[in-house]
């Protein structure tokens, strides 16, 4: 019996930061110990092989959800192939003033502005160590996605993303690079141009030594927006392959308030998710595919509600999916018909 629609109706009749706040501090407390298994679900084994990784399911959990690495091994219970948490900062930060997230129902779709609120890398790293070191701790594929401190300037920005690349590189199975979220002054400018070759080049370095000092190769991911154009799109990606990066995660949330004109919270500012996104990140995944190879990884997210929209992404060109706010709207039994049916 699916008792989601109950919890949701629950939670939906409070503020939706609070109501987040919330469903992360219970699913904390079932992160160990026998009550897991009220939230446990037994989904069949999909593999599929990529970056070097082997993935239980092609569907995972995208970042922003378990920002902090609470909820983990609850999480991996519902039955996602992999789970990316993050987005980290170097320091500690607080994000940006609430309200900061809206619920716009009718689209099933959030608007967000948190700007990176986190307790800072090294206490994530700290966090998911003690997890992997306990007898029934965390053993799947997880990422950890990377960003800046909203009050590092921006041409030191690259700066506070290769400090957080060596403090995670140890616990994390793919390290996702952050330069899409809106929510953060001039970080979209590493997207393109100068900013973004300055930052892909010292990436690479930085996974090299790392590699080579530890004697483990963890791949990069970096994630994008949808709203480039197919040219900027085509650029970017041209410099993803110049400078070796492993991966692509398409997309973040969007600016674009087209699909929720007229709906309550429409106007507030920050990143729209959910069904609005669902064609504008499809696309993307097409525009990227253009230009790189059949093979080379794509992670595809952003509005993924139902099986026929994940199948959408992986004919785009994606081998892996991500859900985020489907998973708010419809809980466990979307990554239970998104395993069995992908």
């Amino acid at each position: 019996m699916n008792l989601y629609p109950i919890v949701r109706k629950a939670l939906f009749s409070k503020d939706a930061e609070w109501s987040h706040d919330f469903t992360l501090r219970q699913l904390s407390k079932l992160n160990h110990g026998p009550l897991r298994c009220l939230i446990a679900q037994k989904l069949p084994e999909k593999p599929v092989e990529l970056l070097g990784l082997r993935f239980p399911n092609p569907v995972g959990l995208a970042a922003g959800l378990d920002k902090d690495g609470h909820c983990i091994n609850a999480l991996a219970a519902i039955g996602f192939g992999f789970i990316e948490i993050g987005t980290v900062t170097p320091r500690a930060q607080s994000g940006n003033p609430k309200p900061r997230m809206f619920r716009l129902p009718e689209q099933q779709a959030l608007i967000n502005r948190m700007g990176f609120n986190n307790q800072g890398v090294d206490a994530l790293v700290e966090r998911v160590r003690a997890e992997q070191q306990r007898p029934d701790g965390f053993r799947g594929v997880i990422g950890i996605n990377i960003g800046k401190n909203k009050d590092t300037a921006e041409e030191d920005g690259h700066l506070d993303y290769l400090y957080c690349l060596e403090r995670v590189y140890a616990v994390a199975s793919y390290i996702s690079v952050n330069i899409s979220s809106p929510n953060t002054p001039g970080l979209r400018a590493f997207q393109q141009g100068d900013s973004l070759s300055r930052l892909l080049k010292s990436l690479r370095q930085k996974q090299l030594e790392l590699s080579e000092s530890t004697g483990k190769y963890v791949p990069i991911l970096v994630k994008i927006a949808p709203d480039m154009t197919r040219e900027q799109t085509h650029s970017f990606a041209h410099a993803i392959q110049a400078f070796e990066l492993d991966g692509v995660i398409a997309t973040n949330t969007t600016l674009d308030r087209d699909a929720v004109l007229g709906l309550a919270h429409a106007e507030e500012a920050g990143g729209l998710s959910g069904q609005p996104l669902t064609d504008k990140s499809t696309e993307v995944i097409r525009w990227l595919r253009e230009v790189l190879p059949s093979d080379f990884p794509i992670i595809g997210a952003g509005g993924i509600g139902s099986v026929a929209q994940a199948r959408e992404k992986l004919a785009a060109g994606a081998q892996l999916v991500q859900v985020y706010t489907g998973f708010i709207y419809q809980g466990p039994s979307l990554v239970k018909e998104l395993v069995e049916n992908l």
